[in-house]
């Protein structure tokens, strides 16, 4: 995603759900963006929830923004699972459960994917 459409749709969230606006840290954001990036290419086991989890612990780990970074790193798993072919079959509870334990360091990236693993379905 571009910049300019990153910032936008944070922006978006902030405005809708509130929180502090702005990007804290660009070397974050950058890193959790390729952390899926380098698991296609450097483990040899990776399917789509292992690189959606990947987007989602990363985000809500390295805090790249001032506020909002639960909710987009489940946009994230979200729009990356879409993108891939899946669609998220959990609720809004499971999600925000999810990012709440992954924020608390209860949830594991392994943990993660193996729950976005039970909640994917292919698009139809």
């Amino acid at each position: 995603m571009k910049t300019d459409r990153r910032d936008a749709v944070h922006a978006d969230q902030i405005r809708q759900h509130g929180g502090l606006a702005g990007l804290r840290a660009e070397t974050a954001l950058e890193s959790a963006l390729t952390r899926p990036r380098n698991k296609w290419v450097y483990d040899e086991e990776h399917d789509v929830a292992t690189l959606a989890a990947a987007y989602g612990f990363a985000l809500v780990s390295s805090h790249p923004y001032r506020g909002g970074n639960k909710r987009i790193s489940s946009l994230a798993i979200a729009t990356f699972l879409g993108i891939s072919g899946c669609d998220f079959t959990g609720t809004d509870e499971d999600i925000v459960g999810a990012m709440l334990g992954l924020a608390a360091g209860h949830v594991s990236e392994d943990a993660l994917a193996s729950w976005i693993r039970d909640r994917i379905s292919p698009s139809k």
